[in-house]
């Protein structure tokens, strides 16, 4: 399935808002006491908050260096080959050109 580059660069960019959202919107669940850390007092769980916090931003920001390198890369290449494709066709018509003005008619 080949999606025009609008389209293309859409689904990447929902992509990364629904990963951060999702990112982001797991902190107050992680912030809420389990069993286990209530025996640990709230400073402890502060720390385990801002360490889950700090390990979602890095998730997030992974992805968004990935998701930029991909659209990076395929803008590189469809520039390649709209150039390709361009130099192809004014070549063709340049040869074109003095294919019919050899031939008087």
């Amino acid at each position: 399935m080949h999606l025009n580059p609008d389209m293309r660069n859409r689904w990447q960019i929902s992509g990364l808002f629904l990963g951060a959202l999702l990112a982001c919107g797991q902190v107050p669940a992680w912030s809420q006491p389990s069993a286990f850390s209530q025996d640990n007092g709230a400073k402890q769980d502060m720390k385990d908050v801002g360490h889950d916090s700090k390990n979602a931003a890095k998730e997030t920001g992974h992805g968004v260096k990935q998701g930029t390198k991909k659209v990076y890369h395929s803008t590189k290449n469809g520039t390649k080959k709209a150039w390709s494709k361009t130099k192809h066709t004014t070549t063709g018509a340049v040869h074109g050109g003095k294919e019919g003005a050899k031939q008087p008619e």
